[in-house]
C-alpha cells in the first residue's frame, strides 16, 4: 500500500499539512459506469422499480433492511414510492445496479454527503439483493464506485454504517477501506440509537487497491463453476 505524503514546516517553523490541489473535483456525473458483471446507471422509476421489488422479496426475510433507515417493502407500490423519492437527486445520487448477464436490475447504491470542495464523498446507501450478494457483480459494483470518484479528483472515499452493522464492517475491510473509528450516538433511525463506524479509502491507497480489484475481477481469477482461486486483498496485503 502506498503511503501518504509527508507534512511540512511552514516559515514559521510549524508543521502544516502536505500541499494539495483539488481543482479537479467536481459532483459525479449520471453517466453509466460499465463493468463486465454488471453496469451502474441512475435510478429511474419505470425502469428499474418492479425488478428491484422483485429482487428485494426474493429474500427469505427481511434482514438486509435492518440496518437501512427505510424498507422493507409491503408492496411494489410501496417499493415505487421509495424509488421516486430518491430518482432525480444530486445528493444522494442513486444508481441501479444491472447484471449484465440478465439484464434485470438487481440492487442499488449511491454517492453521498458529495463534497467537491473538499475532495471527499461518502458511498452509502448500499442494498444489494441476496442473488447479487458475494458475487463478482457485488465487488465489482464497489470497485466502479470507487473508480468513477478518485478518476473524478477525490482525495477520500467514505464508508459509514451502525456500528452494531458487523456484515457491513467486514464488507468495508474486505473492500480495502481503512477503520477510523466509531462516532458515539451519532444519529438514530428507526426509533433506535446509532453509534457510527467510519471507514475510508485515501486517492494515494487507491492505486495498489485498483490493481488488485482488477486482478481479483480477472477471469482467470475464477474456476468453471465461477468460485474464486484467491480472496481479495491477498496481493495488497502481501505489498
Amino acid at each position: 500500500m502506498a503511503s501518504s505524503p509527508t507534512d511540512t514546516v511552514n516559515e514559521l517553523g510549524q508543521p502544516v499539512g502536505w500541499p494539495v490541489d483539488v481543482s479537479r473535483a467536481e459532483p459525479p456525473s449520471r453517466q453509466p459506469m460499465v463493468g463486465t458483471y454488471c453496469d451502474l446507471v441512475s435510478l429511474h422509476p419505470t425502469a428499474h422499480t418492479s425488478d428491484l421489488y422483485q429482487a428485494f422479496a426474493a429474500a427469505p426475510d427481511d434482514g438486509d433492511w435492518t440496518y437501512l433507515p427505510y424498507g422493507p417493502f409491503a408492496d411494489e407500490a410501496v417499493c415505487a414510492e421509495w424509488v421516486a423519492a430518491f430518482v432525480g437527486l444530486d445528493d444522494p445520487m442513486f444508481f441501479t445496479v444491472i447484471d449484465r448477464s440478465t439484464g434485470q436490475a438487481v440492487g442499488v447504491a449511491s454517492y453521498l454527503r458529495i463534497d467537491p470542495r473538499g475532495a471527499v464523498i461518502e458511498v452509502g446507501h448500499i442494498h444489494f439483493s441476496r442473488g447479487m450478494q458475494q458475487t463478482p457483480m457485488a465487488t465489482e459494483a464497489m470497485y466502479l464506485m470507487m473508480r468513477t470518484a478518485f478518476d473524478g479528483g477525490y482525495r477520500r472515499y467514505e464508508w459509514k454504517c451502525d456500528d452494531l452493522n458487523a456484515p457491513s464492517k467486514a464488507a468495508a475491510r474486505r473492500l480495502g477501506f481503512q477503520y477510523e473509528g466509531r462516532f458515539r450516538q451519532a444519529t438514530h433511525y428507526k426509533g433506535r440509537n446509532r453509534d457510527t463506524a467510519w471507514f475510508s479509502i485515501l486517492d494515494h491507497e487507491w492505486p495498489a487497491l485498483q490493481a488488485e480489484f482488477e486482478r481479483w475481477l480477472g477471469a482467470d481469477n475464477f474456476d468453471a463453476d465461477g468460485n474464486q482461486l484467491t480472496a481479495l486483498g491477498n496481493r495488497v496485503a502481501e505489498s
